[in-house]
């Protein structure tokens, strides 16, 4: 049997962004650290406007340089949020545009170097983190939890990573619990709304499962897991008892695929709900499209310079690929969205050419009574 390439992360960046450029849920703005802004050297927040009709990038220097692993989360009414990390602690701020200077907010710290932020919220009004101990992990609330500064929301027995929002009133939060004890790790939900813990990804006793991605929308999930005798791609439905699929398209030989990016608005639609993967293979790095309903991917060549692993989906479905080289600073490309119908495209790397342009949250249902299909 050919054994998949696992699946990696890109360089720079954290839970919230694994190529160090960070895009808000709803695609508005993007924030990332940029080198040598000026004669003092070091690292300088930068912030892109993508929902424009251009895009543009500000700098966001402040009083003084970044250190490289500084964190930054942009939010939805164009602040930046950054934590930068300090002796025995992270202090958090908010940052904006203020005329010709840097607009700086103080929020306060959190007593831990080991805080890592998650991902934007799906309405991108808060922001929040993990503060991860050998044996317990602690969820704060970090950015809009009014003036009594960060606070702590949730605590949870294991060791947690990852972080992926199930619902886009951000109440449930999906983490890889690694449980004291066991070496195994199962994706679980906590909801900050009570602090309540139960299980989502359990496919076999066993294995390793991780979530990677999930859309509210469709409820469509994105996974990882070594359940079926490798570490493989899968996906499956939030709340529903059909099996876990992990289909030969998501285990090309000599590549490797990470998901960034799914397609909203697909109500109720999991199957057809796009998905857009970083490839990696020997011929370089570029992007491909892909549907559950559909059996092969689509390859589409990634702009030059683009920000590898980051990418927004327009409301009218178009896949939209930020880069920046020294003659464009702040681009974004457009990729074609995959056709509904049609013969499907034959696999194989891009030739070289241009960029292509509720009433309640819901209940989550644990997927370990359904059984594995590859199809």
């Amino acid at each position: 049997m050919t054994t998949c390439a696992r699946e990696v992360t890109a360089e720079g960046g954290g839970a919230a962004g694994h190529t160090g450029f960070v895009i808000a849920a709803d695609g508005s703005y993007g924030a990332r650290l940029v080198g040598g802004a000026d004669d003092r050297g070091g690292w300088f927040p930068e912030r892109w406007t993508l929902d424009g009709p251009e895009p543009y990038a500000v700098p966001l220097p402040g009083t003084g340089p970044d250190e490289s692993g500084t964190q930054l989360l942009p939010l939805a009414d164009g602040r930046v949020l950054v934590a930068r990390r300090e002796t025995g602690a992270h202090r958090l701020a908010l940052l904006y545009p203020s005329g010709p200077a840097t607009g700086e907010l103080t929020l306060g710290t959190v007593g831990s170097e080991w805080l890592t932020l998650l991902p934007p919220t799906p309405a991108g009004d808060g922001a929040y983190a993990l503060v991860a101990g050998p044996d317990r992990t602690q969820v704060w609330l970090v950015a809009g939890g009014g003036p009594h500064g960060p606070q702590q929301v949730a605590e949870v027995a294991g060791r947690c990573a990852g972080g992926v929002w199930l619902d886009r009133e951000a109440r449930l939060l999906a983490l890889d619990r690694t449980a004291p004890g066991d070496a195994r790790t199962k994706t679980v939900v906590v909801d900050l709304g009570s602090g309540a813990v139960s299980p989502l990804l359990q496919i076999t006793d066993t294995s390793d499962d991780r979530l990677l991605l999930a859309d509210p929308d469709s409820g469509l999930l994105l996974l990882r897991s070594d359940a079926p005798g490798e570490d493989r791609l899968g996906w499956g439905v939030l709340g529903s008892s059909l099996p876990v699929r992990f289909p030969e398209t998501l285990c090309p030989d000599d590549v490797r695929l990470t998901p960034f990016a799914l397609q909203p608005g697909s109500a109720l639609l999991p199957e057809t709900c796009g998905v857009a993967l970083r490839v990696d293979g020997p011929n370089g790095t570029w992007a491909a499209l892909w549907r559950p309903a559909q059996r092969s991917l689509r390859h589409v060549a990634a702009p030059q310079g683009w920000l590898a692993g980051s990418g927004v989906w327009t409301t009218d479905g178009e896949l939209r690929l930020p880069y920046a080289t020294a003659q464009t600073p702040c681009g974004l490309a457009t990729a074609a969205v995959l056709p509904q119908d049609g013969p499907e495209p034959e696999y194989g790397a891009p030739a070289p050419g241009p960029a292509a342009a509720p009433s309640g949250p819901p209940r989550p249902v644990p997927l370990q009574e359904a059984p594995m299909a590859r199809g």
